[in-house]
């Protein structure tokens, strides 16, 4: 078990082996990420169920500097990693970069105010069978040249994929950390995205992810 600060962000699934850039002006978040930063507890960012109770939409950045907004109930399983400190601006406001590292399922209620803190469970992926394995590796080549075909009109997303498909560090992984590490390249709807963060194995991940990007013309 490990405790982890939460970090509710609605429409915003984040995937073990991407880097997060978060920018915090609420009073209580201030608080949270000092926190982390001080005892290197990770922070969860993560998409959320429902509102709990609305807040105001500030007039101004003073006035959003000075009050907390909504708050969140967040989904069950979520990402989460230790947060880098990019800059702290002279209002109170702060850049930071989180580092995206595992997965954990929300077990047991520690805190709830200023922010919420939960005992989380990691949620890892069941071992894959041999036949899996094998499929994995046609599914990866499957995905990276269908990435090639979508890209070609944008010059910038070819250039993006071109260095996925040759980088020996994306080769390297393993194909759990290919099907998490994909969704800092690509996007689907965040719902999409949160029943794939579900997922307990990588050949279904990968597999619902050529599917995917097989009904994009």
């Amino acid at each position: 078990m490990a405790e982890i600060c939460i970090f509710p962000i609605p429409g915003c699934v984040t995937f073990p082996g991407t880097v997060f850039p978060l920018h915090v002006f609420e009073p209580r978040y201030r608080e949270m990420i000092h926190h982390c930063l001080d005892t290197g507890m990770p922070v969860a960012i993560c998409h959320t169920r429902k509102e709990i109770s609305p807040g105001k939409h500030p007039e101004s950045l003073e006035e959003a500097l000075s009050s907390n907004q909504a708050t969140y109930q967040p989904y069950d399983v979520f990402s989460a990693g230790r947060c880098e400190l990019v800059d702290s601006l002279d209002d109170g406001r702060m850049v930071l970069r989180v580092h995206i590292e595992q997965r954990y399922r929300r077990e047991r209620e520690i805190q709830l105010l200023p922010y919420q803190i939960y005992d989380c469970s990691p949620f890892p992926d069941r071992e894959p069978t041999n036949e899996e394995q094998h499929d994995n590796a046609l599914l990866r080549d499957k995905i990276l040249h269908r990435l090639q075909a979508l890209s070609h009109p944008d010059q910038a997303a070819q250039q993006t994929i071109s260095q996925m498909v040759e980088s020996p560090e994306w080769q390297a992984r393993s194909d759990g950390e290919f099907s998490m590490a994909l969704f800092g390249v690509i996007r689907f709807d965040p719902e999409i995205l949160q029943s794939l963060l579900e997922m307990d194995s990588a050949h279904q991940r990968l597999q619902h992810t050529l599917d995917l990007l097989n009904t994009v013309n």
